[in-house]
């Protein structure tokens, strides 16, 4: 090979079943190749004499944080993975790092979706920085010398609240102490965020999709500022993505006004998606004055005095378990009013965070 070094991404389609596995391999350019501009960097393919992934140290950038001090550039690059999400500014890989013995998220981010300069070292090491139980922590981040980025998080392999909402086989997704404990730990991570720093730290994306969950059910959110790491134009279109899915507060237009209220929005219809099952955004409307998304069907069921519709029905049943809180009906109706007053279309009529968490204390007592 001519001195070559490229950046490769191997699809691996396997014939007998419908899941789609990924070998991850992040490879380099000849320093003398022009950039095409271009080119999608995810599919670009490397070759050489002994099949041998050359890497130039002094090109590359490995940064790590507490919990990612094991990391190598090495154990990053070969790590076989497994493609679990999409997006139009990266894919989301479950990969096994062979020197730790361990499972990791890598998000790797497309180049030309990135913001550039001193600003985003900064926001990395910032980022990389958060450290909270129910959030998603940075454990380390890696530059290559084409521009490439990838964030390596914990994995939870219990995957994320949007699948285990809407898994009909999981009982415990019905199940008052649950949903209390969830939405409890949702809105403590996002206090952290919003008033544990001299600043706030705005989500800007959060829906149930990003909110992963560990073994005993805590909630854990991810993708915590990754707007801060995306130029203009890619973080509208993240918004757009927000919108489409029923997330977006009325008033944000673009992403860079996003607030600590657009986030209480977000969380209002989380919570309501927690205690009703169904979908933010309703793509088949049994009726045609059914209304499209969440918060407005159930202000019209409200109106309607149609109160079955406000809950799932299971909520109530009682559980075994002793040391379980007992649920009430009274208890279902605080919660849902703390979530729909989270969805008002008012940004100043909508709780702050502080006032959240103290009201689910209280609900759960």
């Amino acid at each position: 090979m001519k001195n070559t070094q490229m950046l490769k991404l191997v699809l691996v389609l396997t014939s007998t079943t419908s899941f789609v596995f990924f070998v991850l391999f992040i490879y380099f350019y000849c320093k003398r190749r022009p950039i095409n501009e271009n080119e999608d960097v995810e599919k670009r393919e490397y070759e050489n004499g002994d099949g041998v992934l050359e890497k130039e140290e002094e090109e590359e950038e490995l940064v790590t944080f507490q919990g990612g001090q094991d990391l190598t550039v090495c154990d990053i690059l070969d790590a076989p993975g497994e493609v679990i999400g999409k997006s139009n500014y990266g894919t989301l890989y479950k990969a096994f790092l062979q020197n730790s013995k361990s499972v990791r998220l890598l998000r790797f981010l497309r180049p030309v979706c990135t913001t550039r300069g001193e600003d985003f070292d900064q926001v990395i090491r910032f980022l990389g920085s958060l450290r909270h139980p129910n959030l998603v922590s940075l454990l380390g981040f890696y530059a290559g010398p084409r521009g490439e980025k990838l964030l390596v998080h914990p994995f939870y392999r219990f995957g994320n609240l949007a699948q285990f909402i809407r898994d009909c086989n999981n009982e415990y997704s019905q199940k008052w102490a649950t949903i209390h404990k969830i939405s409890v730990g949702i809105a403590k991570g996002l206090e952290h965020l919003h008033s544990g720093f001299q600043k706030p730290i705005i989500h800007g994306n959060l829906k149930s999709k990003n909110i992963l969950l560990d073994r005993h059910f805590q909630p854990h959110i991810s993708d915590s500022g990754l707007h801060l790491l995306l130029n203009p134009t890619t973080g509208q279109e993240m918004l757009e993505s927000l919108a489409s899915e029923g997330y977006k507060a009325p008033e944000l237009i673009k992403m860079k006004d996003a607030s600590e209220m657009t986030d209480i929005y977000s969380l209002g219809v989380i919570l309501l998606e927690l205690l009703t099952g169904k979908e933010p955004v309703n793509e088949n409307p049994t009726t045609p004055d059914e209304d499209f998304y969440l918060p407005n069907f159930l202000r019209n069921a409200v109106l309607g005095h149609r109160i079955t519709d406000l809950f799932h029905p299971n909520i109530l049943l009682t559980s075994a378990n002793e040391d379980e809180i007992p649920v009430t009906e009274e208890k279902i109706l605080k919660f849902f009013q703390l979530a729909m007053a989270c969805c008002s279309p008012s940004p100043s009529l909508r709780p702050n965070i502080k006032q959240i968490v103290c009201k689910l204390e209280e609900i759960g007592k």
